[in-house]
């Protein structure tokens, strides 16, 4: 399959996206970009599968499209950009560490949360109001609540 061109449907079907992802690929510089056929259609070479993969799995390991696009730049120069796509990803790996100790700092701040509103909820009689909202200005342990930005996927509703 070295030497064959693939049509766009024909490659976004192998490669389990649309072929709007491949024309955005394209336009980022991340798949080169293909011939033409005289009516128009763009023929990709083979290897341009191998590539969809790994921009995928790329970005499930947290690389940006533009780091890929970066990247992919240098590479079709010629150049070897593997010490950078290492730091990169040891880059990542840091910010991956440092996101589970601040969902660890919040898990602990939920569980002492939800112990407190046991706390309070077996005091309170049936139909009163406990003020669990209200009571999030003071942690259960007598200190405020730290307050930070939140982190993607948090609202503060």
């Amino acid at each position: 399959m070295d030497g064959k061109l693939l049509r766009s449907g024909e490659l976004a079907r192998m490669a389990g996206v649309s072929t709007d992802l491949l024309r955005h690929y394209e336009r980022i510089g991340i798949v080169p970009r293909p011939e033409r056929t005289q009516n128009g259609y763009r023929q990709y070479p083979a290897t341009s599968l191998d590539r969809v993969h790994a921009v995928r799995r790329s970005l499930t390991l947290g690389f940006s499209l533009p780091e890929l696009a970066r990247i992919f730049a240098i590479k079709d120069r010629g150049g070897a950009p593997c010490r950078k796509v290492r730091d990169l990803a040891e880059k990542k790996l840091r910010q991956v560490e440092q996101s589970l100790m601040e969902l660890k700092g919040l898990r602990r701040q939920l569980r002492e949360t939800l112990r407190d509103w046991d706390n309070r909820l077996g005091k309170t009689p049936a139909g009163r109001r406990a003020g669990l909202i209200e009571s999030l200005r003071e942690s259960p342990s007598g200190g405020g609540l730290k307050t930070r930005k939140l982190k993607k996927g948090f609202s503060r509703l």
